[in-house]
């Protein structure tokens, strides 16, 4: 009975024709299937949104590339904006360690090595002391009025310095003029002599001895006779050199013949700029980065 089921199911046109179709729904679901893996695009190249692209349009690709390309341009412009600034910062900061360093080594330690008590008078016969130096950065030159042709050059380099160092850097100094002949320099040839030059200097005299002392606490070297007679002609020599000291009164740097209008103004300038008082270099000794004043 089993057996003749079986051979009539194969025999027969009906249920042979159902298996048949049966296998052709499934060779077609797999054909679709196999198509639309085919079709499909790899991964990579399937946006993040899930939407194809051109679905938002051509504008909106081209303002997501200019969105990227801005963002970076303006990181780059932004990146070596600070590394300017930084880097001029740092320059800067380390120009002003090392005029520092350079004053604490002038001053010297204990006693200075340049610079001290002294007593003159200047051209108004009124007593000018070291402690006229304080509170105003001050320039001295030593020279005398009989002096053919150096100290008229270096007072007029002064003048110009002085001009520059105020107008354009708003840096005022006490220019002085310590005579190194006192015996012809009275107040009223010094007040003569220095109305050649520029207004602001002041001009200081005394004895002999005032002199020497002066040119002695800093290190002047002069030959002017001690015992003159009216009249007499000599020769008198002497160092050639501006000496800047700080609001305190203390040396901090001397100009020599090699500073011209340019240099010597640069240099001033950086010295000024970079003077910190007393109170706060001993601060900076005892505070963590003291190695940098090393």
């Amino acid at each position: 009975m089993l057996r003749n089921i079986s051979r009539l199911s194969t025999r027969s046109p009906l249920l042979r024709g159902t298996a048949i179709g049966r296998r052709s729904a499934v060779v077609t679901r797999s054909f679709s299937v196999s198509s639309t893996i085919r079709n499909k695009k790899p991964l990579s190249r399937v946006p993040l949104t899930g939407k194809p692209p051109g679905a938002e349009g051509k504008a909106s690709g081209v303002e997501a590339t200019n969105s990227i390309e801005f963002s970076t341009g303006k990181a780059i412009a932004l990146f070596l904006l600070v590394g300017g600034v930084s880097y001029y910062i740092f320059s800067n900061e380390k120009k002003k360690l090392e005029a520092r360093k350079e004053a604490e080594a002038n001053r010297g330690y204990g006693k200075p090595s340049l610079g001290g008590p002294f007593t003159l008078v200047d051209v108004d016969g009124n007593e000018f002391n070291q402690d006229n130096l304080k509170g105003k950065f001050s320039i001295i030159y030593f020279g005398f009025s009989h002096c053919p042709d150096i100290c008229p050059d270096e007072l007029d380099k002064l003048g110009e310095w002085l001009d520059t160092l105020d107008k354009k850097h708003n840096v005022k100094l006490q220019p002085i003029f310590i005579t190194c002949d006192p015996a012809r320099d009275s107040p009223e040839v010094l007040r003569k002599y220095l109305s050649d030059f520029h207004e602001g200097i002041i001009g200081l005299t005394g004895t002999f001895d005032q002199v020497k002392h002066a040119c002695k606490q800093y290190r002047v070297y002069f030959s002017t006779p001690p015992n003159v007679k009216p009249g007499q002609d000599y020769l008198v020599d002497h160092s050639i050199f501006f000496y800047l000291m700080d609001p305190e009164g203390n040396f901090i740097d001397a100009l020599g013949r090699n500073y011209d209008e340019k240099t010597g103004v640069e240099r001033i300038l950086q010295q000024v700029q970079a003077y910190m008082p007393e109170s706060e270099r001993e601060k900076a000794k005892n505070s963590w980065f003291s190695f940098l004043q090393k």
